[in-house]
């Protein structure tokens, strides 16, 4: 019987991990002790779809929107960087009860194309990803602004981790050289689009990343706007592919593919 391991959300029927991580195990000839799966878990069921898992079989989960701080709140025990940000987005069922780890942070700093250190930055949300990015840029030393539309959360995600609220018209208006999306923007069937965020496309360019943690099929507005006025991109795939791999050594303890994971989320 193989080993199970899922992505929890809500939705999640866009998800590409399950795809990826059936690659890295087919890559690393485990595929027939290991499987991937993806789970629609609306937040009022998410305690008890998590304490139902390890009796299911499964050795651990990714835990995706909107689940990433109930996460942690349900871990017996948290790795250093989950218990800094205050999410979890992998969870581990041993003998030891459940342990939550965060791939986010290191993911997103993987997958930038250079040191963020001194960079003046914009992150849009203030989610479980949003944290976790936060997390990583203060302590990369970037100068970091954070918009959310609800502004509390802001301010409460600043007061927590570090960097400065700003409004709508400063984000809109700023001068930064990374902009980093972890809202639901450009998520399918979230309903929230490109121009309900406090962007203006026309000040996007060259020099600038822009990082969008949404993908979908085919590239987001957001990352259609700024390839259009030349600004360097991280998307969302890469990401995934990047958070997706220190998942899989958690777990497994293997070595990850990142070329086979890269090809068969590229290929999707």
């Amino acid at each position: 019987m193989s080993r199970r391991l899922a992505v929890l959300g809500h939705p999640v029927a866009h998800s590409l991990s399950p795809i990826m991580q059936t690659a890295a195990f087919e890559a690393l000839g485990i595929a027939g002790e290991w499987s991937y799966e993806a789970i629609d878990v609306a937040p009022e069921d998410f305690a008890g779809r998590v304490a139902a898992l390890p009796a299911e079989g499964f050795a651990g989960v990714n835990v995706t929107v909107p689940h990433k701080l109930a996460a942690l709140g349900l871990a017996d025990r948290a790795g250093a960087a989950a218990a800094a940000i205050g999410a979890a987005n992998v969870l581990v069922f041993d003998g030891e009860g459940i342990g939550a780890e965060n791939t986010d942070a290191a993911g997103f700093l993987a997958a930038l194309p250079g040191d963020p250190s001194g960079a003046r930055a914009l992150v849009l949300g203030a989610g479980g990803s949003a944290r976790a990015v936060v997390w990583a840029l203060v302590d990369r030393g970037a100068e970091v602004s954070v918009w959310n539309r609800t502004g509390a959360r802001a301010d409460e995600l600043t007061d927590e981790l570090g960097g400065t609220p700003i409004d709508a018209e400063q984000a809109a208006r700023g001068d930064f050289e990374l902009i980093v999306n972890c809202t639901t923007a450009g998520l399918p069937g979230s309903g929230v689009e490109l121009g309900d965020l406090p962007l203006d496309p026309d000040r996007f360019r060259p020099g600038q990343t822009v990082v969008d943690l949404v993908y979908g099929d085919g590239e987001t507005e957001l990352v259609g706007a700024a390839r259009r006025a030349g600004a360097e991109l991280v998307d969302g795939r890469e990401i995934l592919v990047r958070q997706g791999a220190a998942s899989l050594e958690i777990w497994t303890g293997l070595e990850p593919p990142l070329e086979a994971m890269r090809a068969a989320v590229s290929a999707a």
